[in-house]
């Protein structure tokens, strides 16, 4: 969003748990966080394609401990299907009983593995974490009420919508920007999957925009505010029998909406080594802290890394304006608080749980933290620190 513009309207979707490349993230997380939990240690690159009832997993591990790949392995299938009944698909094309599953994880390359066991990064690469202060949660407002619509309906169609809606769904909201805030809600774009094929788009929409409007602002939602629901008609096919799935195609949903750059590189199957991922959340760590602070209203950061290499060869922060403080000031001061390499990463944020399937799906940011572990770069206890600091 450009930083000169007052008045513009923008543009985020969300896609639910079962949408087929969400299916696919999921199973690749679960089998993360199953390895995590033989191995906190493990490496892990795991990739998972999904088509109507076959599920192929494909990608690389290698045990820090007695765990061998070959006794793993036989737990792949039953994670796979476990995993898709989690879900809610038990449809003709793909049913969780009914699956095909083929495993070719292998070791994973010593020429990769020689890096990172200097505590370097797992890989070359730009990562980008963004904050601002449109919703209690300093995320992007079109995406986070996006992800809170089909949230919503995910509780519902479990519930008292069982046998109504099925597990794939889609949503799109665009919101009217005034004086450079949220003003309201422009359009409001809903694609669930249904198991009756006789409803009409219109009898869908009285089902689903009681939830809708539960979860968007009220005051946003207009006159002018037009629904576009099922556009298309009848969805009643859904999940990877309807559109073949794969980990890893959905960045912009598990990020930020399109509202900050993305340096390109997935999350899902990885494990925190791989500063994709880990990276990326320290960067949104830093720039909800930084908001948090007071210390900017909106705030972009760059982090880049080199293979084998464990300090970030760059560190960048944009404010767009909305600073309180030199930008030069919040660089320094960030890098004085928090170890960015990525074992720093790993052990401020406490990475080695068995904690990513959860981030599977409405987004890696803007989720709440919990004492388990989930979603602890959500946090905002680096403020103090930050604060005393920049004084």
């Amino acid at each position: 969003m450009d930083s000169i513009r007052r008045k513009f309207d923008f543009t985020s979707e969300s896609v639910s748990e079962g949408h087929p490349d969400k299916v696919c993230d999921r199973i690749s997380d679960s089998i993360l966080d199953e390895i995590i939990r033989h191995d906190p240690k493990a490496r892990v690159a795991c990739e998972t394609f999904a088509t109507t009832n076959q599920v192929i997993i494909g990608g690389e591990i290698s045990f820090t401990n007695k765990t061998k790949i070959a006794d793993f392995s036989r737990m792949i299938s039953d994670i796979v299907r476990l995993t898709v009944k989690e879900i809610g698909y038990e449809q003709e094309g793909f049913h969780w009983k009914n699956l095909d599953v083929v495993n070719l994880l292998h070791e994973q390359s010593p020429d990769i593995a020689q890096g990172v066991d200097r505590d370097g990064a797992g890989d070359q690469g730009i990562m980008f974490g963004y904050a601002v202060d449109e919703t209690a949660e300093l995320m992007p407002a079109p995406l986070q009420y996006s992800q809170a619509i089909l949230k919503r309906l995910s509780i519902a169609r479990r519930n008292e919508l069982k046998g109504v809606l099925g597990p794939d769904a889609k949503s799109q909201l665009t919101i009217s920007y005034k004086d450079g805030k949220p003003s309201f809600i422009k359009s409001i774009v809903v694609s669930t999957q249904h198991f009756d094929e006789k409803l009409s788009s219109e009898e869908i929409k009285d089902i689903i925009s009681p939830y809708v409007k539960e979860v968007v602002p009220s005051e946003w939602l207009v006159s002018e505010t037009v629904w576009h629901v099922n556009p298309t008609g009848k969805f009643v096919i859904g999940g990877p029998d309807g559109d073949a799935g794969l980990t890893g195609r959905k960045i912009i949903v598990d990020t930020y909406g399109g509202a900050a750059p993305h340096g390109g590189g997935a999350f899902s199957g990885k494990d925190p080594t791989k500063v994709d991922r880990s990276a990326a959340y320290a960067a949104r760590y830093l720039a909800k802290n930084i908001v948090a602070a007071g210390l900017a209203t909106r705030c972009v950061l760059q982090l880049s890394y080199a293979i084998g290499i464990a300090e970030p060869l760059s560190v960048y922060v944009n404010t767009y304006g909305s600073n309180s403080v030199p930008e030069d000031n919040i660089e320094r001061v960030i890098k004085e608080c928090m170890d960015l390499s990525p074992q720093g990463i790993i052990a401020h944020l406490d990475l080695l749980k068995p904690i990513y399937s959860r981030t599977s799906a409405y987004g890696h940011f803007g989720q709440e933290y919990t004492k388990d572990g989930h979603f602890s770069w959500e946090k905002t206890n680096l403020v103090d620190n930050l604060l005393g600091k920049i004084i």
